[in-house]
């Protein structure tokens, strides 16, 4: 019988010792310049109009709003990371489908309560749907996802429509990972850094970072000594080597096709790859019947309990089915030697991209001023299968600083970060 490595390889599945690290990071960094340009890539690069200089003046307040799935958030945010008055609410249209009026008259009502307590004029937006953000930090809706129910509202310019309700004002408007990326600008004190990184590896990922306004050929217009945040929408990376589990899984969801990366290093999927593995492994015989013929049974895989599983741990208050399957132990050592991979493949990818967006920021040749990357979203945090956080550091540390002496370092994970990155956006002239 082969061993659960040589069943993995011959479906085309990539160990974490085989990827081609240094070949990836070039050609992510060719996607990227592609995206830059303009040209055809599958990184869409899309400027925020918005940069990181200057600092947060110390007891700032700003009147933030977050809306990006089911449910929205107002607060009062102050610097360093303070998020008061919060109130968390649905997200008008989640539930049933609401007219224009309504659905801005939510967002109104709660700025005008919390806005009395800001010290600082504009309002902040984390606004994380499929939206373009115009040079004046306005976002033009292209299409609702999350189940959202608003027709009205596609094509509009959120920003504009809002302060038409609240009788003017100012807004600054960014999606998540913007918000993160700005997030470290929170916390880093008297500390120096060159540039700026913001990354998010939950349900989904997504990555941006800092470019000089020289390298954004597709923009006219632009001072060229300046520089602005760009979100990569990294997560539709597609120049992957993918296995035969990636494609059955992603041949199953309601996107096949799309974000082919994001489906390979994220929680909301890395569930679905397992499953995949474990029903081809059942096949080829590699269970006992009785594992076999539960697996074959197995309808979906939540990512925590294939994690808690491959982690041989158990939470309580949750019946994992994967502990109901692999009672043997000659099974659930199998069922381990074939899932943990997934796990690891994830966490070299992960490295890879960031190592990628370090290296095209141009920054981190001096130790005492590195590059601060401010990750977010339970699995990176989270994940429990293999160290995941240390994993992708130790990566990092050979692909950037061993190889390339580009210094880095990854902050202190800033609690509410999108509120707190919306509300420096709403700070910073």
């Amino acid at each position: 019988m082969r061993t659960p490595e040589e069943f993995l390889q011959d479906g085309g599945f990539v160990l974490a010792a085989d990827i081609d690290r240094q070949g990836m990071i070039s050609t992510f960094l060719s996607e990227m310049d592609k995206g830059l340009r303009g040209e055809e890539s599958s990184l869409r690069m899309i400027p925020a109009y918005v940069g990181v200089s200057g600092k947060i003046p110390s007891g700032a307040k700003a009147a933030v709003l977050d809306a990006g799935g089911t449910n929205f958030r107002s607060a009062v945010v102050s610097i360093p990371p303070s998020v008061e008055d919060r109130v968390n609410q649905p997200m008008p249209g989640s539930r049933e489908e609401v007219g224009e009026d309504e659905f801005y008259q939510a967002f109104a009502s709660e700025l005008k309560r919390v806005a009395p307590k800001a010290t600082v004029d504009r309002f902040g937006w984390c606004f994380s749907y499929n939206a373009d953000v115009t040079p004046e930090l306005d976002a033009r809706l292209n299409c609702w996802t999350k189940g959202i129910k608003a027709p009205a509202i596609v094509g509009q310019y959120v920003g504009a429509e809002l302060l038409r309700r609240m009788g003017g004002g100012s807004i600054a408007i960014v999606n998540d990972t913007v918000a993160t990326l700005l997030a470290a600008k929170a916390v880093e004190g008297e500390r120096t850094y060159s540039s700026y990184i913001g990354f998010i590896l939950g349900t989904g990922t997504n990555t941006a970072y800092v470019e000089r306004n020289s390298n954004i050929t597709k923009l006219s217009g632009l001072d060229p000594a300046g520089s602005m945040i760009i979100n990569a929408e990294s997560g539709s990376f597609d120049k992957l080597e993918r296995s035969k589990f990636d494609l059955a899984m992603d041949a199953k969801q309601m996107d096949p096709g799309h974000n082919p990366l994001e489906k390979m290093i994220a929680g909301g999927y890395l569930g679905a790859v397992g499953l995949e593995v474990y029903k081809a492994a059942a096949k080829e015989g590699m269970f006992s019947a009785k594992a076999a013929a539960a697996v074959g049974g197995l309808g979906t895989l939540e990512t925590m309990d294939f994690d808690n599983f491959c982690a041989a741990l158990r939470k309580e208050g949750r019946d994992n089915p994967l502990d109901a399957i692999f009672t043997d132990a000659d099974d659930a050592k199998m069922a381990r030697r074939l899932g943990i991979p997934v796990f690891e493949r994830a966490a070299v990818l992960t490295a890879i991209h960031l190592a990628a967006f370090c290296i095209k920021s141009g920054a981190g040749a001096d130790a005492s001023a590195p590059i601060a990357i401010n990750a977010d979203g339970s699995t990176y945090y989270k994940t429990r299968a293999i160290r995941f956080a240390e994993t992708v550091k130790r990566e990092l540390d050979d692909m950037l600083v061993r190889r390339r002496n580009i210094h880095y370092e990854i902050t202190a994970q800033v609690e509410d970060a999108p509120m707190v990155g919306a509300a420096i956006a709403a700070m910073l002239k």
